[in-house]
């Protein structure tokens, strides 16, 4: 219901990147980000940087899976500034002409069960616009979210990046329920709370804890309701803001588990 046309995204991934590569061109590279205080802005703008130019690689050897072997291992990091600034250019022009030129529907590998282009083209903008808020952050310039794709990102976030579940492991249902509203773009998003269990056979980490699962409208009254506006619901998600903008009602041992879920890193 939140997705966007595709060539949607590719516009946002590009006014994305572009802004996120502006406001940090004059930002001293040892300052700190207030929303990732492990990162200096050089390590910011790194980050975006290994991210377009993974997600290009992939994009150009679809529908292989990523091989270091072949060549897909980290790149070398530039010692100065300028010349991250001018590798960013590099590595965000190929993503964007690799995404231009690619069908949405043709098969791509991806870390998610969405094997296909229109998943990279939809992570890679939602990407693009979180740094860009981290970039703006720094300097204290920190403009609107796009309500489209700020109401695309809360239900990405909630849906792939908090509700995908592994193969390796089984979400089971409980009974209270959470709707999301996002009050500028008329839109409502259901969530179930309940229980992920599974053992990661990479980590052979075993798991037992809550989660939860996007759903559809159950017709029913909702357990809790969450209410704000698209950008700041997609921003307190994303942890780049504090939930003081939003409205809660509801069940009190609801909001206190939906917290804890949401209270875990994404990366």
């Amino acid at each position: 219901m939140t997705r966007l046309e595709p060539s949607r995204y590719r516009d946002h991934l590009h006014q994305e990147s572009a802004r996120f590569r502006a406001v940090l061109t004059d930002a001293r590279p040892e300052a700190r980000v207030p929303s990732c205080p492990d990162w200096s802005v050089a390590d910011l703008l790194w980050h975006l940087t290994r991210v377009q130019y993974f997600w290009a690689r992939t994009m150009n050897h679809r529908p292989a899976a990523p091989d270091p072997e072949r060549g897909w291992g980290e790149p070398p990091r530039p010692e100065r500034y300028a010349d991250l600034l001018t590798f960013f250019d590099e590595c965000s022009g190929n993503l964007q002409t690799s995404l231009a030129n690619a069908d949405p529907a043709e098969a791509a590998w991806s870390w998610a069960q969405d094997q296909t282009v229109g998943f990279t083209l939809r992570r890679q903008a939602h990407e693009a616009l979180i740094h860009r808020l981290d970039a703006e952050l720094v300097t204290g310039q920190v403009t609107p979210l796009d309500p489209a794709l700020a109401t695309d990102g809360v239900h990405e976030a909630l849906d792939v990046m908090f509700g995908g579940c592994p193969p390796w492991g089984t979400f089971t249902p409980g009974e209270l329920q959470v709707r999301v509203d996002l009050r500028d773009t008329d839109t409502q998003l259901w969530v179930v709370l309940g229980r992920f269990t599974g053992t990661d056979p990479e980590s052979g980490v075993v798991h037992d804890e809550d989660d939860l699962q996007v759903v559809d409208d159950p017709g029913t009254e909702p357990d809790l309701v969450v209410e704000g506006r698209a950008e700041d619901l997609d921003a307190w998600l994303w942890h780049r803001r504090d939930d003081s903008a939003l409205d809660w009602a509801g069940d009190a041992t609801a909001k206190e588990i939906l917290r804890r879920i949401l209270d875990q890193p994404i990366d």
